[in-house]
């Protein structure tokens, strides 16, 4: 394994060719993460504490309560995006092999590390609950009866509680939430541990110790997607699509999985290439793995356009009443202009951008466009959310200044959710020694 004396300072992206007549590189003596971690973690605590103060402002009003509650609900959903779909792309990499995933397994596992956050996060929402949900605010079948005879509630709404009652209830949501937390306390755990002890083995750097730890994070991982799978699409349900008791869809599910791995590859890249400005990255991350990296997130761009055209055609075609009105409450009353802005943010402009091979090898280029691709996620998570609420149709007159909650508010949780995740990340080395892709990835690159 090559590890030997620390590269000079200035080792970055722009000098890999100089080592392309002089063998392999060697990583530095010290794979810890380098100081402007620190400091990034410093800037998101700030600004996530001074964007929760700002949010307090909304809670003096009920419109105001409102937005900040369902924005609350979009940003859990950006952490359960990053905790959950990190640990499923990393179980990914693991059943795939390739050198894409072992510089980008440190982050991944710095993601799954903030799951404590996740869990606590979980407890205003079944809390306050009520003002997101009716199976919240009707737990029972006497309940929704009564609401139907005070016309609280419409009769495709009372039908679709009690149809719905086994899955959706307090009760029922608790116990499906307690078994998410413990596959992904259980897994995150078992591979995080196993992460460290394959560096530590005795054995590191022959082909038994190769082969055994392959075998051992292979055989987790490939059971753990099928379980994170099924449970990501009840998580999706219970709490985005259940928001409009009415409505389903059999995309719902792959779509969510699809938007993960959109989200946690930008991240992921956002992360690793800011660290190849300094060692160990300056190292390690290699033009050849950016560029990659840069048709991986094409390909989840693709697919998730795929998947949401499906959607939308299947229901168009259908032309039935009681789907069509998800995506009418979403083109009238002034939506029709966000539905625009999704389609370009979350899919036209990167799909175009990354088309590019010269922006996929540029550093500066990708951290923007990745930048941008997290905004764009939380962009179309807003459109999935708000609408779903009658209200919703006047929050662009007078009303519409409590809307600025779906920035205050994200902009606060996920502040303090990235100091906790940069924790992680500097808690361990960056870079993992005991597999045979680090020496790969320290083969000098011949050709751009």
């Amino acid at each position: 394994m090559a590890h030997g004396h620390e590269l000079d300072a200035h080792a970055m992206h722009g000098s890999h060719a100089l080592h392309a007549d002089h063998g392999p590189r060697v990583l530095p003596k010290n794979l810890s993460a380098p100081p402007m971690v620190n400091a990034w973690r410093s800037q998101a605590l700030i600004g996530g504490a001074v964007a929760l103060l700002v949010s307090i402002l909304f809670l003096f009003s009920h419109e105001g309560r409102m937005h900040f509650l369902r924005a609350y609900l979009l940003s859990w959903f950006l952490m359960f995006s990053l905790c959950g779909g990190g640990l499923c792309v990393l179980m990914l990499q693991y059943v795939s092999g390739g050198k894409w995933g072992l510089v980008l397994r440190r982050p991944l596992e710095a993601m799954t590390n903030t799951l404590p956050m996740l869990v606590v996060g979980f407890i205003p929402i079944m809390l306050f609950g009520k003002s997101l949900y009716l199976w919240m605010a009707y737990p029972t079948y006497e309940a929704v009866h009564t609401a139907l005879e005070n016309h609280a509630l419409t009769e495709g709404e009372a039908h679709a509680l009690t149809w719905k009652h086994m899955m959706l209830s307090p009760v029922s949501v608790s116990i499906q939430f307690c078994v998410v937390f413990a596959f992904l306390w259980t897994w995150k755990a078992l591979l995080n541990r196993w992460s460290l002890e394959r560096d530590a083995d005795p054995n590191a750097g022959t082909s038994a110790s190769f082969e055994y730890w392959r075998i051992k994070s292979e055989n987790l991982s490939g059971i753990g997607i099928l379980f994170y799978v099924t449970l990501l699409t009840i998580v999706a349900i219970d709490l985005i699509m259940s928001l409009d008791i009415t409505w389903y869809s059999t995309m719902w599910g792959l779509q969510f999985l699809v938007g993960q791995g959109y989200l946690v590859l930008a991240v992921g890249i956002w992360t690793i290439v800011r660290l190849s400005r300094e060692q160990p990255f300056a190292t390690a991350l290699r033009v050849t793995e950016q560029h990659d990296l840069g048709k991986f997130l094409f390909g989840f761009v693709m697919l998730n356009i795929y998947l949401t055209f499906a959607q939308f055609l299947i229901i168009w075609s259908a032309n039935s009443p009681e789907e069509i009105g998800f995506y009418l409450h979403r083109i009238r009353g002034g939506w029709w202009a966000i539905c625009s802005l999704d389609f370009l943010f979350h899919w036209v402009i990167p799909f175009c951008m990354l088309l590019s091979r010269d922006l996929k090898r540029n550093p500066r280029k990708m951290i923007r466009l990745t930048a941008f691709m997290m905004f764009a996620r939380a962009f179309d998570l807003f459109w999935l959310i708000e609408p779903n609420f009658p209200e919703s149709m006047n929050n662009f007159g007078h009303a519409g200044i409590t809307m600025l909650a779906y920035v205050t508010v994200p902009v606060g949780i996920m502040g303090l959710w990235a100091a906790y995740y940069l924790t992680n990340l500097a808690s361990r080395p960056l870079v993992v020694l005991n597999d045979p892709h680090t020496a790969e990835i320290l083969e000098p690159e011949h050709g751009h």
